[in-house]
């Protein structure tokens, strides 16, 4: 009799451990389910976060790109012109005084205008498209720090 009282208590013992232990696995796994949730969450404001730097980004580069090829195409249009002779590039210049050689009075109307050579020309050019390419990489570098970095 003794036997068959102890069976059915000890029966409830194991099942009493048993559901002991799942219910404890039960609670690290809710541990766990959270813990990832939060992490999901923290993924996706950084996603979120990440896709709006990258559209900043990509929105500064346009702006400064079409601000460069807006600056190389005047530049551009002034070196046909001044190619043609359609316009000059204003030169500080003074005139030399005349030669000892020269017979008459010496003055301006005997001076040519002031001009620069064909090669002074291509590099006057060739520095202001360096000067916009520069001006338009400190602007964006400049607004990728105030719209991104400073974010």
């Amino acid at each position: 009799m003794l036997r068959e009282a102890l069976f059915p208590l000890a029966l409830c013992l194991v099942a009493w451990f048993g559901f002991g232990l799942l219910e404890s696995q039960r609670d690290d796994a809710r541990r766990e389910r959270d813990s990832a949730l939060s992490e999901v969450v923290g993924l996706r404001d950084a996603a979120r976060i990440s896709g709006e730097m990258l559209a900043d980004r990509d929105a500064i580069d346009l702006q400064r790109t079409q601000e460069l090829n807006h600056e190389r195409a005047e530049n551009d249009a002034l070196r046909l012109d001044v190619g043609t002779g359609r316009k000059r590039l204003p030169v500080k210049a003074t005139c030399s005084a005349p030669t000892a050689g020269k017979t008459g009075a010496g003055g301006l109307a005997d001076a040519g205008t002031a001009e620069l050579t064909a090669d002074a020309r291509q590099d006057y050019f060739t520095l202001r498209d360096q000067l916009a390419l520069s001006r338009q990489m400190i602007l964006g570098l400049q607004d990728h720090v105030r719209r991104i970095c400073l974010r």
